[in-house]
């Protein structure tokens, strides 16, 4: 095992990927900017080092940095958490390089799955069906000719995007250039790389995910799937496992595809496997997240498995000591994102925390580095907590997050939380009713009743 980790990363997964080399026994090394000097993963690491101002392309992004703190604290491994640096094949190349283990899949896997266009055509060799669509576009020429061969709508996606960045839904051709040239230059500015393609757009899907790890020996399993199609602007608000449209049978089928398709491209560590399921029931892959995911929890409320752990014992070499029959989803988990942006706007509202108060409870789980008198900073990410419930049944794990949403106080910045109790409690997601449009949906139902 690992003498010393270094977690390149900030905010609440950098306190969890901390309190997973606890439990342990593995020294971690907290690395912040100026702006982050008073928070809790800095707190709570057994060291922690400075790496630059509060711009993160000068901090949690530079890379010398990061692997100058490495080695000044003699670590032998590094844990990227999500977002950053998760899924740039260049710093894990580096960290191999510098002789550190980065904890993930290799520099491949992640070029491989990192390049949408390419991953799509790797999944379809694999036996996964995918959603009809275009190569590579790289500037306007054919572009019309291309689109009415797909059909519209259509979604034109950044080949090396995520998150919702480089998208742009186009309803007819005259749409077409202006929607193409502003998708190009947002994937450009997020990730350096202006190509983009073209899917079929599915109107309504549901968002459906499967959970893999998989060690370097070639072990695979899935840890089932999570619902992800609570969304505003293709980022995901609220999730849940196992999803309500999903079937035992289903599960079984696409979860052994799954793993066939994740030991065709050999890869190891903890990955995601992304899906749309049109309103008929078909099933597209869409995406592969080469790192851990946001919304890891519920997976780990449903399963009791700890998934950074196991990220780490596989970076160090060890067979999963369970197999995909050992895998039993108990219960029902669901995870509320809690934002500071304004409920209805959605605008960031940075700013000092003047009272907080974590709910509590049976089933109850709050995933946050908050604090009275803490200061969210308006340089980084506007997530302030993952609150997630779970209970024996879909049924209960809706009245605990709900009843947690009410007890948990956040004042002194707006906060997403009165939208999320809308969203519990509207009557289509208690009847599991989902898709991506949902919450659109919601919001056109309310102006109605006005």
């Amino acid at each position: 095992m690992f003498k010393k980790i270094l977690v390149a990363n900030r905010g609440e997964i950098a306190l969890r990927v901390i309190c997973a080399c606890k439990e342990l026994g593995i020294p971690a090394v907290a690395v912040y900017s100026v702006a982050d000097q008073h928070s809790l993963h800095v707190r709570f690491a057994d060291e922690a080092v400075c790496i630059g101002p509060a711009r993160s392309y000068e901090s949690y992004l530079n890379i010398p940095s990061i692997i100058s703190a490495a080695e000044i604290t003699n670590v032998d491994a590094i844990h990227p958490g999500y977002g950053y640096l998760a899924e740039s094949a260049y710093f894990a190349e580096v960290c191999q390089t510098c002789e550190i283990k980065f904890i993930g899949p290799s520099p491949d896997s992640m070029r491989l799955m990192g390049d949408k266009a390419e991953a799509r055509r790797t999944m379809r060799k694999a036996g996964l069906p995918i959603i009809p669509g275009s190569e590579i576009i790289k500037d306007g020429s054919g572009v019309e000719a291309v689109a009415k061969e797909i059909g519209y709508p259509l979604i034109i996606k950044a080949a090396a995007g995520g998150g919702g960045r480089g998208m742009r839904v186009v309803e007819n051709s005259k749409e077409l250039e202006r929607a193409l040239n502003t998708a190009q230059s947002e994937a450009q500015g997020a990730f350096g790389n202006s190509d983009v393609y073209f899917e079929r757009f599915l109107q309504g899907p549901r968002h459906i995910e499967f959970q893999i790890l998989a060690d370097e020996h070639g072990n695979v399993v899935h840890l089932g799937e999570r619902e992800c199609s609570i969304q505003r602007r293709h980022q995901k608000l609220i999730e849940e496992s196992p999803s309500p449209a999903v079937s035992d049978s289903l599960r079984s089928e696409l979860g052994e595809r799954v793993r066939t398709a994740v030991r065709s491209i050999d890869y190891f560590n903890a990955g995601t496997m992304e899906f749309l399921f049109d309103q008929e029931g078909n099933y597209y892959f869409i995406e592969m997240n080469t790192r851990v995911q946001v919304e890891h929890p519920v997976t780990e409320m449903v399963t009791g498995i700890d998934i950074i752990k196991e990220q780490i014992r596989i970076a160090a070499g060890k067979d999963l000591d369970f197999s995909q029959e050992d895998v039993v989803l108990r219960g029902h988990s669901i995870e509320c994102r809690i934002n500071a942006e304004h409920p209805e706007t959605f605008k960031p509202s940075p700013g000092e925390i003047l009272a907080y108060h974590s709910p509590g409870g049976p089933g109850i789980r709050v995933d946050s580095l908050a604090y009275t008198g803490n200061v969210v900073s308006p340089h980084y990410d506007s997530l302030v907590a993952k609150l997630i419930s779970h209970g024996s049944d879909r049924g209960e794990a809706i009245k605990r997050i709900n009843r947690a949403l009410g007890m948990f106080v956040i004042e002194g910045i707006d906060t997403t939380i009165p939208l999320h109790q809308k969203i519990v409690n509207h009557p289509s997601f208690i009847e599991g009713k989902l898709s991506t449009n949902f919450l659109s949906q919601m919001r056109e139902g309310e102006k109605a009743k006005v």
